[in-house]
């Protein structure tokens, strides 16, 4: 392939550029992160440039050298690191056609942060077996074990995800109606009306800066907790969070954190909030920026 004509190397990028959507889809949906996602797609596309022999299913390839790659990223990651994942952001009226691919399978936040707890080679097993639909030979390939060890591999992270990851109430009017319900309530400072709204088990996750998570649980924990920064004048505006009903939270005009809430049998089981500055400022908020416009 380095001996292209220019009219194949069109005809490459052409290619590369349809497959574009899906690659960053699955490295988002192993890395957790929309900038190292990018990365792994860009490389993908240098390495596609330099390849020397016919490549018969684009996609394939892709899919896999995307996954080698996400691997390796999640391998190079402190031990010890904890993070809210990178959240997509729309309005409340649904995803941008931007957006639906990343979000297609429903890769929920409250999925990713448990996610962020398995061991690479479990993370990508588990996602490209039970979210991608690729056999476990095809898998094998990349993570280095057999197909055996790979089923097992996959088969841990299953597991431990329905152990530590309930499914979500579907109803996306209710998730609404619930998190509207929690906004209300810290407005008007109410604590009872905050309580009703919670699970008792309830755990809420403040990711405030690099390598440090805030963890609280219990309902009154969570929302003393909550009602602690009334003082700071945060105007909060429902969005959709990795599609499910959460907020943006604004001060002085500018965005000051993200909340994702996850809700089951219509109470909030699950809060993420992403408020470290550096990594708001990455975010990609051109839904919200056209619909100021």
């Amino acid at each position: 392939m380095s001996d292209r004509n220019p009219a194949d190397q069109n005809s490459l990028a052409d290619q590369f550029e349809a497959h574009r959507p899906r690659m960053r889809a699955v490295a988002y949906r192993m890395l957790g992160s929309l900038t190292e996602a990018d990365d792994a797609v860009q490389e993908a596309w240098l390495r596609l440039t330099n390849t020397t022999y016919a490549v018969d299913d684009l996609g394939a390839w892709l899919t896999t050298v995307v996954a080698r790659l996400s691997l390796n990223m999640l391998r190079s990651r402190k031990r010890d690191e904890t993070r809210v994942p990178d959240p997509i952001i729309d309005l409340t009226e649904g995803p941008s056609p931007e957006h639906e691919a990343l979000l297609a399978n429903t890769v929920g936040l409250a999925l990713l942060v448990m996610l962020e707890s398995l061991a690479p080679a479990e993370r990508v097993a588990f996602v490209l077996h039970d979210v991608l639909d690729m056999p476990f030979d095809e898998i094998a390939n990349i993570v280095e074990r057999t197909p055996e060890a790979t089923r097992q591999l996959a088969s841990r992270a299953r597991r431990r995800v329905r152990e530590r990851n309930p499914t979500p109430d579907a109803d996306m009017g209710l998730q609404r109606s619930i998190v509207n319900a929690f906004l209300a309530a810290l407005q008007a400072g109410d604590f009872t009306a905050l309580v009703a709204v919670l699970d008792p088990d309830v755990v809420i996750r403040g990711d405030i800066a690099p390598g440090k998570v805030l963890e609280r649980r219990g309902a009154a924990e969570v929302a003393r907790g909550a009602l602690a920064y009334q003082s700071l004048g945060l105007l909060r505006i429902p969005a959709l969070i990795n599609g499910a009903a959460g907020a943006i939270c604004m001060r002085d005009d500018q965005l000051y954190a993200v909340m994702a809430f996850t809700v089951r049998n219509a109470k909030i089981i699950e809060i993420d909030i992403l408020r470290d500055p550096a990594r708001l400022a990455q975010l990609d908020m051109s839904a919200l920026d056209a619909a100021n416009a």
